[in-house]
């Protein structure tokens, strides 16, 4: 059963990067697989994943590959002051929370407020963005974190 869980998700996979346009290759095959996994990944631990089932793969190829997957809107970044970004498969919109002390990303079913009326008159907002920060549950249960 899990065989065939895995090749329905790779062929979703492939018909994501066969939508929007690009050329199904193994590597952009590969990183999007992993993204897909789900979780906010960096681009080391996306290229160690892919690498273990491809043999080789440089984290230059991986960046070129996000950079082009975030231009079609398949994959989205989330900057981590500090810390390497991470990237995620594009979905619905939602808002995101950052652990201050380990940098783990979590998402958050959650509109963003819009601006209160009148404070930016001459704008027309198209997107806002909140993250929540503090403390992961295994970050609040280390002695050192309190």
């Amino acid at each position: 059963m899990a065989v065939v869980e895995d090749l329905t998700g790779r062929e979703a996979v492939i018909q994501r990067l066969r939508d929007v346009g690009l050329r199904v290759t193994g590597p952009r095959l590969e990183v999007l697989t992993v993204l897909a996994a789900g979780g906010h990944l960096d681009v080391e631990a996306i290229t160690a994943t892919a690498r273990e089932r491809l043999g080789t793969l440089t984290s230059q190829a991986v960046y070129e590959m996000l950079r082009h997957f975030q231009e079609t809107g398949l994959v989205s970044k989330f900057d981590r002051p500090g810390l390497p970004a991470v990237f995620e498969i594009s979905g619905p919109a939602h808002q995101h929370a950052l652990c201050q002390s380990c940098g783990r990303v979590e998402n958050v079913t959650a509109t963003a407020p819009a601006p209160p009326r009148g404070s930016l008159p001459e704008w027309r907002v198209s997107d806002a963005e909140v993250v929540f920060k503090g403390l992961c549950p295994d970050c609040r249960e280390e002695p050192s974190s309190r």
